[in-house]
Protein backbone atom coordinates (compact mmCIF):
# COMPACT_ATOMS: atom_id res chain seq x y z
CA UNK A 1 0.00 0.00 0.00
CA UNK A 2 2.93 2.26 0.81
CA UNK A 3 4.15 1.75 -2.85
CA UNK A 4 1.04 2.83 -4.37
CA UNK A 5 1.20 6.19 -2.13
CA UNK A 6 4.75 6.67 -3.08
CA UNK A 7 4.22 6.37 -6.77
CA UNK A 8 0.58 8.86 -6.16
CA UNK A 9 2.98 11.17 -4.80
CA UNK A 10 6.08 10.98 -7.30
CA UNK A 11 3.41 11.42 -10.54
CA UNK A 12 1.85 14.11 -8.68
CA UNK A 13 4.52 16.16 -8.16
CA UNK A 14 5.81 15.52 -11.98
CA UNK A 15 2.87 16.56 -12.89
CA UNK A 16 2.82 20.01 -10.68
CA UNK A 17 6.13 20.46 -11.91
CA UNK A 18 5.45 20.60 -15.34
CA UNK A 19 2.30 22.44 -14.92
CA UNK A 20 3.78 25.29 -12.94
CA UNK A 21 6.58 25.45 -15.84
CA UNK A 22 4.05 26.03 -18.42
CA UNK A 23 2.36 28.38 -16.28
CA UNK A 24 5.38 30.52 -15.17
CA UNK A 25 6.03 30.65 -19.29
CA UNK A 26 8.91 28.06 -19.97
CA UNK A 27 6.36 27.05 -22.92
CA UNK A 28 5.07 23.73 -23.67
CA UNK A 29 7.07 20.34 -22.83
CA UNK A 30 8.75 19.20 -25.80
CA UNK A 31 8.46 15.90 -27.05
CA UNK A 32 11.89 14.49 -27.97
CA UNK A 33 11.33 14.86 -31.51
CA UNK A 34 10.30 18.60 -30.95
CA UNK A 35 13.38 19.31 -29.22
CA UNK A 36 15.18 17.51 -31.56
CA UNK A 37 14.20 19.64 -34.16
CA UNK A 38 16.16 22.78 -31.89
CA UNK A 39 19.66 20.78 -32.29
CA UNK A 40 22.25 22.34 -34.89
CA UNK A 41 22.83 18.56 -36.40
CA UNK A 42 18.56 18.65 -37.04
CA UNK A 43 16.31 15.55 -36.32
CA UNK A 44 17.72 12.14 -35.68
CA UNK A 45 18.24 10.15 -39.15
CA UNK A 46 15.19 7.13 -38.32
CA UNK A 47 12.61 9.57 -36.75
CA UNK A 48 9.37 9.74 -38.81
CA UNK A 49 8.88 13.57 -38.82
CA UNK A 50 12.29 14.50 -40.52
CA UNK A 51 12.00 15.70 -43.89
CA UNK A 52 13.74 14.21 -46.78
CA UNK A 53 16.11 15.80 -49.00
CA UNK A 54 14.30 16.62 -52.84
CA UNK A 55 10.29 16.30 -51.35
CA UNK A 56 9.77 20.02 -51.78
CA UNK A 57 9.16 20.23 -47.67
CA UNK A 58 5.98 17.88 -47.41
CA UNK A 59 6.06 15.12 -44.44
Amino acid sequence: MFEVILAVAIVTLAVGGLGLGLVLGRGPVLTTCSAAANRPEGRCADCPLRRRVGDGGRR
